[in-house]
């Protein structure tokens, strides 16, 4: 561990309340955060810590992703597109059908797809085949047991008027959301891209979304802390949020992960937070049981202010 990782992790220990040995953490020494968690209900308490393998865990395969993942004590993860894992649309059927053995015979959570198909493009031949790849993905995602698929609208457009980019993302999102409904499968709409990155943007397209499995996923994007400020941009979005929450590395500075956490216990938040850090991935396991030790002092934390 480095100094600063040590630091950083000591001063969130400490501030909640929790021991430090200055000998780096293992399972014994978060051990008795759990009681806290565990003494009674409290909101907050059914937040879950996963991946997202957008480049950490980039380069491992589907047996080395769940056997790190349990070993480092990830519950669920989101497959990046085209990374090692290759669950890929080219899989056969007996292929689909031993990624989904291999997630129901561990503990860890196969979420679904994190794709980069978007529905903002006024070419309406690539909106066509962006539509079409959801949907083969969507497929994918049912073969394998997983529950969803991650989109995003991606940018707005300078020549096409803003209203008619968001009603173009809209609608294709209630196409692709129902027909997932028929695979019991979610559309996860990743707050991303230039201009619809703003939360108010996200909002008009959402006032138009009417299928109920289409939601937001939570990305901790520098535009949340735009005008009027966190909590607002937060409270403008909260009710269209699903089970997965995108976080940064949660040693980092850049995003005030903390005021997340709280937010998220205000609203009882039972879903998923997943760690798509930004770094290169590191050579070790250690630095992803930090971010698992981080996530447990910060989700107690959220709880505690509650109280």
């Amino acid at each position: 561990m480095t100094k600063r990782r040590e630091f950083i992790i000591k001063s969130l220990l400490g501030t909640a309340g929790i021991a430090f040995s200055g000998t780096g953490l293992n399972a014994g020494s978060v051990a008795s955060t759990s009681q806290f968690a565990e003494s009674a209900y409290s909101p907050g308490s059914k937040m879950k810590y996963g991946i997202v393998t957008y480049l950490w865990g980039m380069n491992w395969d589907i047996p080395t992703l769940i056997t790190n993942c349990e070993e480092v004590g990830f519950e669920a993860v989101e497959l990046r597109t085209e990374r090692a894992h290759g669950v890929e649309t080219s899989l056969n059927k007996a292929e689909r059908a031993e990624v989904k053995k291999r997630f129901a015979d561990s503990p860890v959570t196969c979420l679904g797809y994190g794709s980069n198909y978007s529905f903002h493009h006024p070419d309406q031949d690539v909106l066509r085949r962006n539509i079409q790849g959801t949907k083969d993905y969507i497929k994918l995602c049912y073969d394998i047991g997983a529950t969803g698929i991650k989109v995003k609208p991606d940018a707005l457009p300078a020549d096409v008027p803003t209203e008619k980019t968001i009603a173009q993302i809209a609608a294709s999102l209630n196409e692709t959301g129902k027909f997932a409904q028929d695979y019991n499968q979610k559309i996860r709409v990743e707050v991303h891209g230039r201009g619809t990155s703003e939360p108010a943007v996200m909002k008009a397209i959402f006032d138009q979304v009417t299928e109920p499995n289409v939601k937001i996923c939570w990305n901790s994007n520098n535009a949340d802390l735009m005008p009027p400020g966190l909590e607002a941009n937060f409270n403008m979005l909260k009710k269209w949020f699903g089970d997965l929450v995108h976080t940064r590395a949660l040693d980092t500075d850049e995003y005030p992960h903390q005021d997340l956490f709280n937010l998220l216990a205000g609203i009882d938040y039972d879903g998923y937070l997943g760690l798509e850090a930004h770094s290169p991935p590191p050579d070790n396991l250690d630095a992803y049981r930090e971010q698992v030790y981080l996530f447990k002092i910060k989700k107690i934390r959220a709880m505690r202010s509650l109280s």
